[in-house]
């Protein structure tokens, strides 16, 4: 008897750890917030980290949760974020942007070694998860990098899944609209562990290969009773508008269905939310203004007065060090020592001026809002220059030529009446054709002025000679 107890409080202990042993794994594979879900429908969207670039992420992410709840979305927000996100980021997600987080574990990519792989899409098949979202019926999946127009809950109408056609044969990942289903995420997770065909080795080439014939399916059309449809739709490309179409024309005439979101697929380093993205790309500006109404600049404007005191620092020291010119005297005689020091003391020189244009560029934050990344670019551009200037004895206006010519770049691509993008682009050419002589012969003039600089003793002391003047002019 006592034996037989004994081994059904074996039974029942090794079944309670056996139980909790799944639980436990249950909740390392996908946790999802303290926030429970409030609506029966999500907006969605994912974060990972392991790419130079995970802050600006961040921040477009918190940006564009921000504009939806603006607009006043009847859905939850939801954000899949890996375990390695930042507990800290977590938590403002939750806390002051109103998402729900659902924790997960990396996705293997077993793509990695085709040749063709790019690593910053390494983790983007984290996006499958959306399919693990059971709670909901209809989820809209989203890359940080959308702009919202106006609201789009109209898409949970659709189907089991809709995407928009961006390119005539392939649609795009970065908004689909999809029915959560345990089934189908099972079996994704099954089709990447034998390999199924991915073209990219990303998440684009593996739903696009998942739902393969989404091109043959008909335009998905909203119902005005609000009825959820079944089946598979195309949406219609006014709700993925890829920004170069606005940088042909200067404004948005897409016929097909309601303008309502912009994505900006382009290259990663003229994403909307750098600074430089504006006037380059005319619609940077419009992004920050989202930001502006939501999230705010607080994070960056620390590290931004440092700058601007230390620059403002610079421009005063070099102006009170300037060398008393009426001093100096001027060289007669040319050595070969000499010779060598003055052609590399001209090669610091037209280092120093590209260097005064670079250094201030990388050490702005890179999400600031374009204005204040512009005049701090310039005003750090502007106070390195001047040290090149005091140091090396060179005029004012042929060294800030340069910064003068990007400054006119600028308004010329800020100039908001151009009829279309050809006219911009056109404008910027010309710009630029007409603004290369005066920069050469500016060039010209600081070589030639830094020519005459190096004469002088003041400026270069001589390296052998006895004490005696001779050789030497004083000015007075």
């Amino acid at each position: 008897m006592i034996g037989g107890l004994k081994l059904l409080f074996l039974w029942v202990f090794s079944v309670l750890i056996i139980a909790l042993t799944a639980v436990v794994a249950g909740v390392r594979t996908a946790v999802v917030g303290g926030v429970p879900a409030m609506h029966k429908n999500a907006y969605a969207t994912m974060m990972y980290m392991g790419t130079p670039r995970d802050y600006e992420f961040y921040v477009a992410t918190r940006v564009m949760l921000r504009s939806l709840s603006r607009l006043g979305v009847d859905a939850d927000l939801v954000v899949i974020a890996s375990f390695d996100v930042p507990l800290h980021w977590v938590q403002t997600l939750e806390q002051e942007d109103g998402a729900r987080v659902m924790r997960v574990e990396n996705l293997n990519n077993p793509y990695k070694g085709q040749s063709n792989f790019n690593w910053r899409f390494k983790l983007t098949l984290n996006k499958l998860y959306a399919w693990s979202l059971t709670d909901y019926e209809r989820v809209v999946m989203l890359d940080s990098d959308n702009l919202f127009l106006q609201k789009t809950d109209e898409l949970f109408q659709c189907g089991q899944f809709c995407a928009v056609f961006i390119n005539p044969c392939i649609f795009h990942t970065g908004l689909f609209v999809l029915q959560p289903s345990a089934v189908v995420f099972k079996d994704m997770l099954h089709q990447l562990k034998v390999g199924m065909d991915n073209p990219d080795g990303a998440d684009q080439g593996f739903i696009g290969g998942y739902f393969l014939h989404l091109l043959d399916q008909p335009m998905f059309h909203p119902l005005p009773n609000g009825t959820k449809l079944q089946g598979n739709y195309r949406l219609p490309l006014g709700y993925q508008m890829d920004a170069s179409y606005y940088y042909l024309r200067l404004h948005w005439s897409v016929p097909c269905g309601p303008n309502s979101v912009i994505t900006f697929p382009g290259a990663p380093w003229l994403k909307p939310w750098y600074w430089w993205s504006w006037p380059v790309l005319p619609l940077g500006i419009q992004w920050h203004e989202q930001r502006r109404q939501t999230l705010g600049y607080d994070a960056e404007m620390p590290l931004v007065l440092i700058q601007t005191v230390l620059y403002l620092g610079i421009i005063v020291m070099t102006r009170l060090a300037r060398p008393n010119l009426s001093k100096l005297c001027y060289r007669h005689e040319d050595t070969k020592s000499i010779f060598l020091i003055r052609t590399g003391l001209k090669s610091i020189a037209i280092w120093s001026i590209v260097a005064a244009h670079i250094v201030p560029f990388f050490l702005i934050p890179r999400t600031v809002h374009p204005l204040i990344g512009w005049g701090l670019y310039l005003l750090g551009s502007f106070a390195l220059s001047c040290i090149a200037m005091n140091a090396l004895l060179l005029p004012m206006l042929p060294v800030l030529v340069p910064l003068l010519g990007i400054l006119g770049a600028l308004l010329v691509m800020a100039y908001p009446w151009y009829s279309d993008g050809v006219v911009r682009a056109l404008a910027v050419f010309a710009y630029a054709f007409c603004a290369s002589p005066v920069a050469w012969t500016a060039l010209v003039k600081i070589m030639s002025c830094l020519h005459v600089s190096l004469e002088r003793e003041g400026f270069l002391p001589r390296l052998s000679e006895s004490a005696a003047p001779a050789g030497f002019n004083k000015l007075y």
